[in-house]
Parts: C-alpha cells; structure tokens; sequence
C-alpha cells in the first residue's frame, strides 16, 4: 500500500480504558456485594451498564475500534487466570460452588484461605495477582467472560477488539505455586498453554471477533534467547491455527529491542507498539527490520499513562514516518488508559488556564481522534486543533509555576555531603539503641490505622463548611489519643498517630507543596477496589511549612513510647503523582527531597526519635531494561540520602517499600543508608527475608507477619511462624515484627484482633529465644 493510502486508511483505536465509573460505581457496587449490600445480579447489572457506557462513549467520540475483555470486576491478569483455568487447588472448591465468590476469594482471601500474591505490574503502580503454576498445572479454556462481553458490544452496533493478556506475559509473570520447587520455570509450560489459547481465540472468532489483541508487555524486558524462541513459537502456532480472528500483539510501557524482529516476522496481522518517552526508540528500531509489510501498526503517541496534553504536530510527525513502515497505520494511546483518571473536565477547583494543560482518558481519546483524523484527511482538517494546542503547550511553558528560580538555585548547591549521615550505620546503631531501649524483636505498625467512616464524614463535612477547623482538629485529636491507647494496651513498642489527618499518603503532601495541583475527580485504579487520586507535580517545588510536626508531636505528648514521625520519599512522590515531563526526573526528585528534608529536620527537632519515610515506589519505578537501571538507583537513593542525611546518629530513620520484587534492588534497599527497612513479606512467605540474607544486607529489617490486603485475621501462630522463618534469614537482633503495610483500607475489629496476635506471636519468639 502505498503511504497516500496508508494515511487514508488510519483509524482511531485505544487498548482499554478506566473501568470505574464517572462516580466509581464499580467500586461502590463490589464493596457492597462484600458486605451482603448487593446481590450478585445487581453486581453484574452495574457492570454491564458500566461498559456500555464506555463503549458508546468512545464510538460517539470517534474511536473506530472499541475494546473488550478489558474490563475487570477486580484484576485482568486474575480474569486470564480463571479464562486458562488455572485455579490454585486451595481455592478450587470455593470457585466451583460460587464463580464471583471465588473470584474474590483468589484476590483477597477469606479466613480459611490465603489469597494470591499481588505485586506491581511492570513499572506502574497498578498491582496484578500473581498466577501460581507448577509442574502438575492442568489448563482448561474458559472464554465465557471474553465471549460475553464481546457479544455486548457487538449487539450494541460497534466493531469491537477483544483484548487478551498474551501467553508469554502471562507465563513470565507467573510464579511457582507454593509446595513446588521455587526454581520451576513457568515459562516451560507453553506447550500446554497454547491449545487454550487456540479455543479461546476459535471461540471469540465464532462469536464475531475480527481482531484480537495479544497484549504482550513482558517482551519489552530484557529477555533471554530462550525466552524470545518461545515468543517465536507462541506466535508461530497461533499465527497458523486455521481458525482464528487476525491477531494484533501488542506491547506498551518500553521499546521492543530484541524481540521486535521476532513479532515483526511472525505470522500475526498486527503489531501495537509505543512510542513515547523511551520507547520512541521503537521508531527507529521498526525502520531497521524493514518495517511491518502487509501489515497493521497500531501506533501509541499519545501517553497512556500521564495527564498533559498531547503535542500533536510532534505525534503527526512521528506517524507521518510510520507510514512507510506498514500498509496501514492506526493512531492509539501508548498503552490502556486504565492509568489515567477518567475526565478532566470534571475538575473544577484547578485554574482554568492550567486545566487546559490536563488531558484524561477521555481528553486522550479526542487527541487520538484527531490525530486519526489529521493522518487520514490532512492537517488543513485539523487546524484550529492544531493551533489550540499550540497555545497551551506555550503557556505551559511560559508559567511561573513551572519555574522558581529560589528552588532551582537550593537544588544547585546540593552537595555529596548534604546525601551523607554524620556516622555510618555501624557506628550510629548503638547510640539509636541506647535512646530507644526497646527489647529482642521490638514491634511496631508501618504507619496508617483504619480510615474509618467517621474520619471520612469529618473531612467532607470540613470541606462543605458544616464544621469549622477547630471541630475537625478536635476530631483528629481524637482519633490520635485513641490509636495510642490501644497501641499501648496492645503492647506494641514503636508507636505511630494513625495518620486520621491524611486523605492518601502522597496527596496529603502534595497539597502541602507549592508545585502541586491536587485533583477531586482525578481517581485511577490501583488495585482492585482501590483507587487513588494521583496529584500532579506541576511546577517547581518547595515547603512553605511544616507538614507533619504538629500532630506527630501531640501524639508523643500522649506516652513514653517513641512514636514514629511519618513522611512519604521522594521516589515515591515523583512515581505517585503525574510528575512533569519538561525536566529529568533526577531534578524533580532534588527539589522534593529538599522540601522534605526541611520537614525531617523539624521533625527531629521537636524531639522525634524515630522517623520513617516510605518508598514503596523504589523498586516501582525502576526502568524495565537493565541498561537503565544504574542511572536510576543513583538519583533515586541520592533523594532519599539527600531526605534523610541531616539527622543526628542517634535519630533512627526507617523506610518500607511493599508489593513488588525486591531481590534485584537489595544492593540500593543498602545504598538508602536507613537504618531499619520494612518490607512485605506475608503473602511471598518470607522471600524479601532470604533475599536480603544473600545480599548480606547489614541493617534491620521487618519483614511484614501480617498480610493486610486481605480480610483475613492471621493467627498468632500463623505470625509466629512467619516470624521463625524470618529468622533463619536475619538475627534475632536486628529483626522487627510489623504488618506488611499501612492499616487504612482495614476496619478495626480485624486490625485490632490481627495486631493483638502479633504481639503475642513476637513475645512467644522472644520467649523461645531467650529459653523461657
């Protein structure tokens, strides 16, 4: 085809989109379901309005080909698990009594069984449910969710594109089932896995696919060869099954590299690639393997997974060179907009002016469409978009928010000394133990007690003005004289507030922030029905004031106990938030670890001995190709460094990090110099533990006894136990007893039964310990 035809064939398309709701009725609807609110049906029926809903409104903006099988009551990887039927045997009964019941019970558990793993997928801060898999695995298609919902769109008058988490993703992100040998490769499972993926695809063609979409993320790591064969194979069997919709492979989040000749050769009908940020490499690389010939590209420019507007003339750029490289070329987000809030046009407490910088799902779709269309017809039929958006790039650029030349001269004069503690850890340990007196195996919580309905209510009635501040902060009050009660009467060691005063632990700061922009409708999934409101790092940043002191500080004054002072890092307030993209990341992490060292030298000041700041987004964020990744930990641990080091050796610092793998960052988790980390450990059995063994990691450590993503109530022999194998990985004396995270999201009776067990479980250790 030649390139004139290409351009007039490009269609508009996206490869999924937030699942929630304007109002987050998905949300509402499965909490109630939980809590025997709503029936089943009525579950269903909300979901099904819910996609309609999304369908006719991507059609009505202008999209050619809406997506299904997207959708997800709770994880789409846990769906492709249920669709192969790889059902962990402890859950298979509850499944087959009850298939939603069931469902749930895989993501979240019940008391008699303990839910799948779940960890960050790729370099987002959505989480997925690990599949379990061994050598004795048995598969089973199951397409009811993926035919049905196809259907639905297909009766509705649309072209619809059924989307797949592909084969090799899946089995690359799988993990051996507990009991198997932990060295069994999931990956050597393949041969049985594609016949699955034969029907399930023979099924989706016989209820009207056309095309499907393999999405295959994995192929953008680093790979082995043995791996790119199996990629090789997969789409060789599958590409040649003579019954079958025409296939699209779809890979998103980083440049294809070595897998890209793999997939441009295999005999599939499509490749969806992206090209943004590192992946505009993409570009190139197609160009080196002769481009896609015969078939369709799917080309990502518009990024699926920030919020500023697209610059459109750079994007029609980009595609006007892909269009030599495929017969036909289709205009797409970089990967689902799933990371993306839903409309930004709901916002209606952010400037006028700077609102206009903001594009959400639903403004990344007209962007899309109109590339679409500027491809196809020319850019004559687009030029007051072009020249709309012209504007807003340059007033962007031109905002004072955007620069403050007081931060960016304090950033300036950092200097190797400002990242340095005033001792090293072996020399600093015992003046910390010596303040703190705590005993063998102290415990203590990672930060956050229930947000209850109460707290929530408080905030929303500040905010209408049906009470002034002095009744909110007595109800904070409260709440914190409550929280260090029960902690004392439970018996914990190293005390917290419960932070009842923070909406989300990054927002509560960003809002504190100047730089910041903070959103009331900006809500994106972070794992099942939990949704945050990511704020948007704008400008320059710094501190006006103190953040944390005040009630840090009235905490103490309720007991003798230390009580942690509680901040969010750096990296984590960069990968949390919608961080600018008209600077390095490096020197946006300076300026926000500036303004937060500012708050842990207050903190230290008013007589905080303990002081924890998280960074749960360390391992988040690392870049998904090696090469990358040295670059990364340098300005990363520097911010945390630079956060930390201007305490006295006798302030101990902590951090967390939780829900993700963390045996390839050890050497950083090191290099942070906190001295104590706490990490989740419950749900991968003590993993993080043996881990930070072999890397020979010298500090204290907590590895979580507590799994609080799940409703259940671990026993205190349970925690005892996890607690012992623990051990056999760090000594006695520098092991901590905590939860695996923050107690927001869990109601008090459970929290309240869970802690009192992990208490009893660290004194039965110690007992043990000390033969008593």
């Amino acid at each position: 085809m030649t390139t004139k035809s290409a351009a007039a064939a490009a269609r508009a398309t996206v490869y999924g989109y937030p699942r929630q709701g304007r109002n987050r009725e998905l949300k509402k609807a499965i909490e109630g379901y939980w809590k025997g609110r709503v029936t089943a049906d009525a579950l269903r029926d909300t979901a099904a309005g819910l996609r309609r809903d999304t369908w006719e409104q991507l059609a009505a903006a202008g999209l050619h080909e809406v997506p299904t099988g997207d959708f997800s009551y709770y994880d789409h990887v846990l769906d492709t698990t249920v669709m192969v039927g790889a059902i962990p045997a402890r859950h298979r009964a509850a499944v087959e009594e009850d298939a939603l019941a069931g469902y749930f019970a895989m993501a979240r558990g019940t008391q008699e069984v303990a839910p799948l793993e779940m960890t960050k997928w790729f370099d987002t801060n959505y989480h997925y449910l690990v599949p379990e898999l061994g050598p004795d695995t048995v598969f089973r298609a199951d397409s009811a969710k993926q035919v049905a919902e196809l259907k639905e769109a297909l009766a509705l008058g649309l072209t619809a594109r059924p989307v797949l988490v592909g084969p090799i993703t899946y089995l690359l992100l799988a993990k051996p089932a507990p009991g198997v040998d932990p060295d069994f490769v999931p990956l050597t499972l393949l041969d049985r896995l594609l016949p699955v993926y034969a029907e399930v695809l023979a099924d989706l063609r016989a209820a009207g696919a056309e095309w499907v979409q393999l999405d295959e993320p994995a192929l953008v790591q680093d790979r082995t060869p043995a791996e790119l064969n199996a990629a090789e194979r997969a789409y060789r069997d599958l590409g040649t099954l003579p019954d079958r919709p025409q296939l699209l492979v779809a890979s998103y989040f980083d440049r294809l590299g070595e897998a890209l000749p793999v997939l441009a050769k295999a005999p599939v009908e499509g490749l969806a690639l992206d090209f943004t940020g590192s992946a505009a490499a993409n570009l190139g690389d197609l160009a080196a393997v002769g481009g896609l010939p015969g078939k369709r590209l799917v080309a990502g420019v518009v990024d699926g997974r920030n919020i500023w507007v697209n610059d459109l003339e750079k994007s029609l750029a980009a595609l006007g060179t892909l269009l030599g490289l495929a017969e036909r070329v289709d205009v797409s987000a970089s990967s689902s907009l799933l990371h993306v809030p839903l409309d930004a046009a709901m916002e209606r407490d952010i400037a006028p002016q700077i609102l206009r910088w903001l594009a959400f799902a639903q403004q990344k779709t007209r962007e899309i469409v109109t590339l679409a269309k500027g491809l196809a017809q020319g850019t004559d039929t687009i030029a007051a978009e072009l020249a709309a958006n012209r504007a807003d790039l340059a007033s962007r650029a031109a905002s004072p928010i955007t620069h403050d030349p007081a931060v960016r001269a304090r950033a300036a004069a950092v200097t190797a000394a400002d990242t340095r503690r005033s001792l090293p850890y072996a020399e600093r340990t015992g003046a910390q133990r010596a303040r703190l007196g705590l005993p063998l195996l102290p415990t203590t919580t990672i930060g956050s007690f229930p947000q209850t309905g109460d707290l929530r209510a408080a905030r929303a009635d500040l905010r209408a003005g049906r009470i002034d501040t002095a009744g909110y902060e007595e109800r904070i009050r409260t709440e914190i004289q409550q929280v260090i009660s029960f902690q004392e009467k439970t018996g914990l060691d190293v005390l917290v507030h419960g932070e009842p005063e923070r909406n989300d632990m990054v927002q509560y700061f960003a809002e504190r922030l100047t730089g910041y922009l903070a959103t009331q409708h900006g809500w994106v999934q972070s794992y099942g029905t939990r949704y945050v409101r990511p704020p948007v790092l704008a400008g320059d940043i710094s501190r006006p004031e103190p953040m944390t002191v005040r009630w840090t500080t009235y905490a103490q004054s309720l007991t003798d106990r230390p009580v942690k002072g509680m901040l969010t890092g750096p990296v984590t307030m960069l990968a949390w938030s919608f961080v600018r993209d008209d600077q390095p990341l490096t020197d946006t992490a300076r300026q926000v670890a500036l303004a937060l060292r500012e708050e842990v030298n207050d903190l230290e000041a008013a007589g905080t001995s303990v002081v924890q700041v998280d960074e749960p987004a360390l391992r988040e964020t690392l870049p998904l190709r090696a090469a990358d990744r040295p670059a990364y930990l340098e300005w990363a641990t520097e911010a945390f460094r630079l956060t930390t080091g201007g305490v006295r050796p006798d302030t101990q610092i902590h951090t967390h990090m939780c829900y993700a793998e963390f045996g390839d960052i050890v050497r950083a988790i090191d290099d942070l110099d906190a001295d104590v980390i706490s990490l989740e450990a419950a749900r991968s059995h003590m993993q993080v533990a043996r881990e930070l063994a072999a890397h020979g990691y010298p500090r204290e450590a907590g590895p979580g006894v507590y799994d609080i993503h799940s409703p259940r109530v671990p026993s205190a022999e349970e925690a005892a136990e996890l607690l012992r194998a623990g051990l056999e990985a760090i000594p006695a004396e520098r092991l901590w007893v905590n939860p695996d995270c923050g107690l927001k999201t869990r109601g008090w009776p459970e929290t309240r039964a869970s802690l009192e067990n992990l208490v009893t479980a660290a004194r039965t250790v110690r007992g043990e310990l000390s033969g008593c």
